[in-house]
């Protein structure tokens, strides 16, 4: 996994503040690859909710992050979990590691 402790620890404090406690988090993507370099950071996140404050949550994440690791490309895909699974749903649970 490329991504410092400081950034796994920003990751899942920013996490737990926005989407609560039981929120599940995963690194997929190229990040996962330590053989690789560059790419952006994917995070998978599982977290039952209305569909429109699990944007809400989304959007707030997404800004959250930016301000705590910088200016970088952050890509986060929210699953409810009451709908079957999308592919980069099933691929983030395959590939994918907790943070």
């Amino acid at each position: 996994m490329r991504l410092t402790d400081d950034q796994r620890n920003a990751i899942r404090e920013e996490v737990s503040r926005v989407f609560g406690p039981k929120a599940r988090v995963r690194l997929f993507g190229s990040r996962v690859d330590d053989e690789a370099r560059g790419g952006d950071i994917d995070l998978h996140i599982e977290r039952i909710g209305d569909a429109a404050d699990l944007l809400d949550h989304e959007l707030q994440l997404h800004a959250r992050l930016l301000r705590r690791l910088g200016e970088r490309r952050i890509d986060i895909v929210v699953y409810d979990g009451r709908h079957p699974l999308r592919s980069i749903d099933a691929e983030a649970r395959r590939t994918g590691v907790p943070v």
